[in-house]
Parts: C-alpha cells; structure tokens; sequence
C-alpha cells in the first residue's frame, strides 16, 4: 500500500503536511530538514523543487526558490540528497513544484528518480489534468507516483468531482484565489468555501493549503477538512539563525496547538 493511502486509511483528521524549498535556505539543508520534521510529528512533507518563475508562490517561497537556485540546487543534486532517506524517514513524502524543469529533466527519468528514492508523489500545479491523463499518466503509475490535483475557490462542482475522480490519495484545496502567503484567521467566505466542498462527500480527503500559519488556521481547517498543508509559515521560521532541530520542533508545535 502506498504511504499516502496508508496515512489517509490510519488518520481521518488532523492531518499536518509541511513545505520547504530544497536547498533552503542552505544548499545542504534538505535530508536534515526532512528527518527533524518527521520527528517533530508532522504526517506528510513537500518538498519544494526551485523554480526561476514560480507563479502561484508568494513572496516568502518565491525568495527561498531564488535563494536556493543561487546555492545551486537542481534536481540532480536534490535526487542525490534524498537518496538514503528512506532509510530514516517513513512518513509520506511529495515532490511539488513546476512541469518545466521535470520536462527539462526528462519524464521517464525523473519518474524512475522518485520512485528510487521514495516519493509518495507529486504536486504539478501548471499540469493540466487533461494533458495529465494523455501523455504522463501510464508514466506515473509505472513508477508508483500519485498526481495530486489541486482545487480553488473558482473550481466548479461539476470540475471538483471530475477531479475526485480523477484522483486517488487527497485533493490539494487552495484556500483563496491568490498566491501562497499567511494568514491570522481565515475569512467567513472561506470557512464557507470549505463547508460547501466538505459537504459534497468526495470521495478523496481534502488538504487545504495557502495561509495556514498558526494554530487557529490550521483548527479552523480541521474543522471541515483532513488537514492542512503549511508552506510560507514554516519557510520563514527556518530562515532564522539557530538550532535547526529546535527551530522546526517550535513551529510544530505551535501549529498543532
């Protein structure tokens, strides 16, 4: 059973998945990043594939991605620091990113990367799912990779089920219509929002990501959804100077409550 399937069949609620960058906001940080956020308790990680022009990032992922590009990351170097993670880490872990650098990269063989070095899955957000299911689909399955679609606020009910049926581990619910970024409380019209999905009964579970940053974001999606998906939050506390495990031990724990 797949790692994500195996996650979502154990926990029902709760759910915390957190983004970094790779190579943020050192070269080398990756694995150890990795390895202290499975250990501070959190269920599932995404790590971050660097990109030039990432368009749905705001600004704290956006100078992470550019940060990491000068240290000189790549997906060469990134396979290389995940390879042996498996070792030491058994929670999910995702890829997420841009199509351009895995095209550039090669399908097939990024494919058969993650699949060496343990990736659950991948998070393609300019992929489209038509194209998706016409020429990247029978690659992903071969190499035992989820394709993990993402839904907004703009997202019709008819597209919203096409999705839960195209899918097979979680929805990826963009909380807001804008850029990755933080928020201290969410507003009612999407508290509302995560109502009307939660009450279409999909049959996939729903993760909700953009502007989760503290414990009252993250209990106001669990109200309605499996849990939530942090990025911008956590990649500015590993910006700080400090001890590494304490850093992301404290962002944790203050999500969770």
């Amino acid at each position: 059973m797949n790692r994500l399937h195996t996650l979502f069949t154990k926990k029902k609620n709760n759910i915390l998945s957190v983004y970094f960058t790779a190579g943020f906001p050192k070269l080398n940080s990756t694995s150890s990043i990795i390895k202290e956020l499975e250990y501070a308790g959190v269920d599932m990680i995404e790590v971050g594939m660097p990109f030039s022009d990432p368009l749905a990032d705001g600004p704290v992922i956006q100078n992470s991605s550019s940060i990491a590009l000068k240290n000189g990351m790549s997906l060469s170097i990134l396979f290389g620091q995940l390879e042996g993670i498996r070792k030491e880490v058994s929670i999910p872990l995702v890829m997420m990113g841009y199509i351009n650098p895995v095209l550039q990269f090669g399908i097939e063989n990024f494919c058969k990367k993650c699949q060496e070095v343990g990736i659950d899955a991948l998070i393609l957000p300019d992929l489209p799912m038509t194209e998706y299911f016409k020429d990247f689909k029978p690659v992903f399955e071969k190499y035992g990779l989820e394709n993990i679609l993402l839904i907004s606020p703009m997202t019709s009910e008819e597209r919203i089920r096409q999705i839960d049926d195209a899918s097979n581990s979680f929805i990826y619910m963009v909380s807001s219509s804008s850029t990755t970024g933080q928020k201290s409380i969410f507003a009612e019209e999407q508290v509302a929002y995560f109502k009307k999905v939660s009450s279409m009964k999909l049959k996939n579970p729903l993760l909700v990501g953009f502007g989760i940053s503290n414990n009252e974001t993250f209990k106001q999606v669990c109200n309605h959804t499996s849990g939530a998906i942090v990025g911008s939050g956590f990649v500015k506390a590993i910006e700080q100077e400090g001890n590494l495990k304490e850093i992301v031990a404290s962002f944790v724990k203050q999500i969770k409550g």
